[in-house]
């Protein structure tokens, strides 16, 4: 990944509903969703998530597939690890890292599910 590519793909991720949506279609798999289970579970309406959508799109983040007359939409694991990858490239000085300094979830990172 290129620094345009991973700036563009930053910048399209930098907005709350766009982050959100990003992370939903993480949680939906290889599979993905229909645009209306989107809206359906986001609560937002069918001209901004389109213009939402658009941008993770245009950003190489998510993709697109119409089957029959539905579109869906998932996320682009390829490009989500790529881009984790170009941001930790030079973690430690380009050396293996140390298993404490090893990116883990932490309890302070984690969601609390209600």
């Amino acid at each position: 990944m290129d620094s345009p590519s991973a700036i563009a793909a930053l910048g399209a991720l930098a907005q709350e509903h766009r982050l959100t949506l990003f992370r939903l279609l993480v949680r939906a798999g290889p599979e993905g969703m229909a645009a209306g289970a989107i809206a359906d579970a986001l609560g937002v309406p069918n001209s901004s998530l389109s213009f939402h959508l658009a941008q993770l799109h245009r950003a190489g983040l998510v993709r697109q597939e119409r089957r029959h007359r539905s579109l869906l939409y998932s996320a682009d694991y390829d490009a989500m690890n790529r881009l984790v990858a170009y941001l930790m490239e030079n973690c430690c000085g380009g050396q293996a890292c140390a298993p404490e300094t090893a990116c883990t979830a932490t309890e302070d990172t984690r969601r609390k599910k209600a």
